[in-house]
């Protein structure tokens, strides 16, 4: 069982990181950052430390993959940090692990949050016996436009504030994947939002339950076959949580991916999987027939499979607590999560 972190206070101190790009420390993009810290001081009551070296630049923590577990470390380490929130993903956060003192991690368990490359770090988080937080990142989620969407507001309001079970989790009503340049004439311009489906059941019937693991399939690919890759008493009765990023993988990777995934034995020992809307909603029905295919050359077509959640790559998004019991209803076509993410 994988420990829960205290949750949330509005006074609490919290760090902020940079595991893999270093775009936040970006002299043009410095502005994106300090609106993300606002949101952070003024919708939560936060107080926010950036950890030493995390706004050094791109160029420095891309050469420097020592400094950015070094302020991976000291933010656990810190006893008055209650919180890590990664600025944002990139793709190469992987060259971290040599660094990482996994028993710092496991004798400071606190809320570790982000989404992409940051999966990785997650990875570490799942190693060293703590449950983390797969949702929004500063540059990203608290840095939006204008101001930030109230649907991800409620989620880290439920999840990382709130020590009562989370319950069920709606499909956002809109949603948005609208590129807009990261530069300060375009702060005011708010992203153009679409009419979200809601969720849609690709097989099975019933109800499941099992602990969430999973993240970027694009990223979790860097960790298959390395000391990170959970062990498979992780899997077993799992609901396993799956999105793709920006780059926006060809139908054929799904497949591809999906088949390592079974040839583990991964896809049999889980309860059940729930799909991220892909971005920009890029073959969202190419990615579907692939899935759909790969269950039936295993004889996985029982499997209940959610698909176009709320979660990854397009805003808004839910917080997602890796470990925690969640229900799938194939019946109802909902996603509930069945305990509190913090104590």
């Amino acid at each position: 069982m994988l420990l829960k972190p205290k949750r949330l206070q509005p006074g609490d101190k919290i760090a902020t990181v940079s595991p893999s790009w270093g775009g936040a420390g970006e002299p043009e993009l410095r502005w994106r950052y300090e609106q993300g810290v606002r949101r952070l001081e003024d919708n939560f009551g936060l107080e926010v430390v950036a950890m030493p070296n995390s706004l050094k630049g791109a160029d420095f923590l891309y050469e420097n993959p020592q400094a950015r577990a070094e302020d991976l470390m000291m933010a656990f380490s810190d006893k008055d940090i209650k919180a890590i929130i990664a600025n944002i993903g990139g793709d190469e956060s992987i060259r971290l692990l040599p660094y990482i003192d996994f028993q710092i991690i496991r004798d400071n368990p606190k809320i570790f949050m982000g989404y992409s490359d940051v999966t990785i770090a997650h990875l570490f988080c799942l190693q060293a016996g703590l449950s983390s937080f797969y949702g929004p990142s500063i540059l990203v989620d608290f840095a939006e436009n204008l101001e930030m969407n109230p649907y991800t507001v409620e989620m880290i309001e439920r999840t990382l504030f709130s020590n009562e079970v989370i319950g069920e989790i709606q499909p956002a009503k809109e949603w948005t994947s609208e590129h807009l340049e990261w530069k300060e004439d375009n702060k005011s311009i708010k992203r153009k939002m679409k009419p979200n489906q809601g969720y849609e059941v690709l097989q099975g019937t019933g109800i499941v339950q099992g602990r969430l693991i999973g993240g970027c399939m694009d990223v979790l690919e860097f960790a298959k076959g390395t000391t990170l890759w959970p062990d498979k008493s992780y899997w077993d009765d799992a609901i396993l949580f799956l999105e793709t990023s920006e780059e926006k993988a060809r139908p054929d990777y799904i497949a591809y991916w999906l088949r390592n995934y079974a040839a583990q034995g991964i896809l049999h020992s889980i309860s059940g999987i729930i799909f991220a809307k892909p971005y920009d909603e890029a073959f969202y029905e190419e990615y579907k027939v692939e899935i759909q295919s790969v269950m039936a050359e295993y004889k996985l077509t029982d499997l209940p499979i959610l698909y176009n959640l709320n979660f990854g790559h397009t805003e808004p998004k839910i917080t997602l607590p890796y470990g925690r019991l969640a229900e799938l209803n194939c019946d109802k076509a909902t996603f509930s999560i069945l305990e509190s993410g913090v104590e």
